[in-house]
């Protein structure tokens, strides 16, 4: 009984299997995505009309990951110093002298006590008030001269460029930091229908050079990262003794996802959809091994073009729609 239940799920999963392939095109074509874009390689091109799924992530790309976000910087205010009660303690001292004596005085006590008496122990007894108090100004005059209010001196702050422009001291020790550059500054940019049609255009020739193997043609409209990508795969290609013909491409549909500069390069990534003839043979016997003859394809992808002073748009990363 166990035995047959388990033949009649693999019955099962082998029939699904088999819709599954048959429910799918045969599409020879290479897959993947790969290529660089820029500051915004690791980052998804907006959706668009023609491709409104997000595209997959660069899988093959030479471009460095973003670092990440440094942690928040210390606190670097300085605690407020203890308020300097030098100056108080002496007023209060002083103070404290000479209500002593008046009243002293005035109750005809003071040095009186000791057998003095009359104008001269008065005027004796004012000398000597004076002079403690003559006395007392000088020590605490001295003291901060020394030891300036609020502890020992230090350093004014300044602004270090290594430092991430935090302020820095000797009020503590230094820690070591990484200086991280920038993020390059980029700005829009108007795509014009010549540009469009360089697109439309590059699209063709990628695909009639890769199907001819035409090395010298994909070097002249393509990136150096995307051109040694493709000639591993053809390489590939060649090694199992398969061949990728690709024929007829029409573009159906495009979209301008976005496009910028940075760093003195124009970037735009356009969303395409195209459909060609897309099939792989044998390179001995010519034998179809995948795809349809007479049937075209339909493909959905992200391409981004790059163009600079020294060179004219090519192509520098595709994505998988």
């Amino acid at each position: 009984m166990t035995g047959m239940k388990f033949r009649n799920i693999s019955a099962i999963a082998m029939c699904a299997a088999v819709f599954v392939m048959a429910s799918t095109p045969a599409d020879a074509r290479r897959g993947g995505s790969m290529g660089s874009r820029g500051s915004r390689t690791y980052e998804a091109p907006p959706s668009t009309r023609t491709a409104p799924n997000q595209a997959a992530p660069v899988q093959r790309t030479a471009a460095d990951k973003p670092a990440p976000t440094p942690a928040g910087a210390a606190n670097t205010r300085q605690t407020p110093a203890a308020p300097n009660k030098s100056g108080g303690l002496a007023k209060g001292l002083m103070g404290g002298l000479l209500a002593g004596g008046l009243i002293a005085m005035l109750m005809g006590g003071g040095l009186g006590a000791l057998g003095g008496s009359g104008i001269l122990m008065a005027l004796l007894q004012a000398a000597l008030i004076g002079g403690i108090i003559w006395f007392a100004l000088r020590l605490f005059r001295r003291r901060p001269a020394m030891v300036p209010a609020g502890g020992p001196t230090v350093a004014p702050f300044t602004a270090s460029p290594f430092m991430g422009g935090q302020q820095s001291g000797f009020t503590a020790a230094a820690q070591p930091q990484h200086f991280t550059p920038a993020p390059p500054q980029s700005r829009d940019l108007a795509i014009q229908m010549s540009d469009k049609e360089a697109f439309e255009g590059l699209l063709a020739e990628v695909q009639d050079a890769f199907a001819h193997e035409d090395y010298s043609r994909l070097r002249a409209c393509t990136t150096p990262e995307v051109m040694s990508y493709l000639a591993e795969e053809l390489s590939q290609n060649a090694t199992k003794g398969q061949r990728n013909e690709v024929s007829g491409t029409e573009l159906l549909e495009a979209e301008v996802a976005e496009a910028w500069s940075e760093n003195g390069a124009d970037y735009a990534t356009v969303a395409m959809q195209y459909q060609s003839i897309d099939v792989m043979r044998d390179r001995n016997t010519g034998a179809i091994i995948e795809g349809d003859p007479t049937s075209p394809s339909r493909t959905t992808e992200l391409w981004t073009f790059v163009r600079d002073a020294n060179n004219p748009w090519r192509l520098s990363a595709i994505q998988q729609a």
